[in-house]
């Protein structure tokens, strides 16, 4: 007898005495978890082991590839430290990370929505005043960044903090420096009307860290690693969801192949540009520059939403 569940294209059809025998393994692995006292562990546990079994044996999983996958976690682990996070990754090229996101961030009336949360982000960055400029010395063009925060309802978000950070010109965010430096990251607070208004830089477009196992994925399946260019934003406030999200630049020729899929059609924008010698909002002396500016108009969700 054969099981034909478990045949594909031109692959031998799995004989029903094997299947039997790969379907109690997987029945006594789930039995293992009955007694844990955590329902929630229990459910993720279960869960786990339902849907990597199955991936074992839909792709008939051989010991070397399974070998070679321990060896690709391994030195995933050991390439990871406090300014690289390689699951992280490895975790974005697959989507897992922004599926989690859509699961945990579900679409509410006119809430902005979220995106990845990415692996640069760090804690203690600068604060700046309203008008302030994130940039730190980072090399870009200057992009002057404005808009109001929401509640659902249309009422402005007095006192929002805003978290922003972004990679320069030259597509690196401060912590892939060696130098100590903070630049392209800071945060600043809505006024008494939810304004808020900043100095940037223009987002470019990047790739992210390819030159470790992640990297090595990306080559062998013919994908790129650059990702669409950017500004990462997050934003809290009493009573109100967190939102994380990016801005993206609109007409990149990336934003239909982002690496780690990050992209929403409502969070593209137009970024204006000005050639030199027209004045700047706040009368900012650019020193001949041309600069950009663009408009993120924010909406937050309940906290329980």
């Amino acid at each position: 007898m054969t099981d034909t569940s478990h045949t594909s294209g031109s692959r031998p059809a799995v004989l029903a005495e094997q299947s039997a025998v790969e379907e109690t393994l997987t029945r006594n692995v789930l039995r293992s978890f009955e007694n844990c006292t955590d329902p929630r562990l229990k459910q993720l546990m279960q869960g786990l082991v339902t849907h990597l079994h199955a991936f074992i044996r839909d792709v008939r999983l051989t010991e070397a590839e399974w070998n070679r996958a321990i060896e690709f976690l391994t030195a995933t682990g050991h390439i990871t430290d406090d300014k690289r996070q390689e699951f992280i990754l490895l975790s974005d090229v697959l989507g897992a990370s922004m599926q989690t996101i859509n699961v945990n961030n579900e679409a509410y009336m006119n809430a902005t929505e979220a995106t990845v949360f990415g692996p640069y982000f760090v804690d203690d960055a600068p604060e700046v005043a309203i008008g302030g400029d994130i940039a730190g010395g980072a090399p870009g063009q200057p992009c002057w960044v404005e808009g109001t925060v929401w509640d659902t309802d249309g009422n402005p978000v007095p006192g929002a903090r805003i978290e922003v950070w972004e990679a320069d010109e030259d597509g690196f965010y401060d912590v892939q420096y060696t130098d100590g430096r903070v630049a392209g990251r800071a945060y600043l607070f809505a006024d008494q009307d939810g304004n808020y208004n900043f100095w940037g830089l223009t987002p470019t477009p990047y790739p992210i860290p390819h030159d470790g196992p992640v990297g090595q994925i990306l080559e062998a399946t013919g994908r790129s690693p650059m990702r669409a260019s950017h500004l990462h934003f997050m934003v809290t406030a009493s009573g109100k969801r967190t939102l994380v999200t990016h801005i993206f630049v609109s007409g990149d020729h990336l934003l239909k192949s982002d690496t780690v899929f990050g992209v929403k059609e409502s969070l593209i924008k137009d970024f204006v540009e000005h050639p030199p010698g027209v004045p700047a909002p706040d009368g900012r002396d650019l020193d001949g520059q041309g600069w950009v500016h663009t408009r993120f108009d924010i909406v937050l969700a309940p906290e329980n939403a």
